[in-house]
């Protein structure tokens, strides 16, 4: 089979095939034609995201142990909790902005 193109339609591959990391611009045309989509994932914000992730996790589940200890809970508790719930949003948010969708 061949594909013949104009020179801004070879543009446009070349542009996409870099886009998604692919040096060989019949493998990208093969891809697109069996999975009609190809994704290039970053794994290293998502790595970061889940040591973020934990780190929030940690300091919440450390706020429940000393609420379970004292049997008591104090505004300042609720107040710590409610700000790490805020950081978790606020990464998610983050993560979701990234990617090629969500932007307008």
């Amino acid at each position: 089979m061949h594909l013949y193109l104009d020179d801004d339609e070879l543009e446009i591959l070349e542009g996409k095939c870099k886009l998604a990391n692919i040096k060989n611009k019949s493998e990208y045309v093969r891809r697109m034609i069996v999975d009609g989509y190809i994704l290039e994932v970053n794994f290293s914000e998502l790595k970061e995201y889940n040591f973020l992730l934990s780190k929030v996790s940690t300091n919440v589940n450390q706020i429940a142990h000393r609420i379970n200890e004292t049997r008591s809970i104090f505004k300042t508790d609720i107040d710590e909790i409610k700000k790490e719930i805020d950081k978790i949003w606020q990464l998610q948010r983050s993560m979701v902005s990234k990617l090629p969708w969500a932007k307008q």
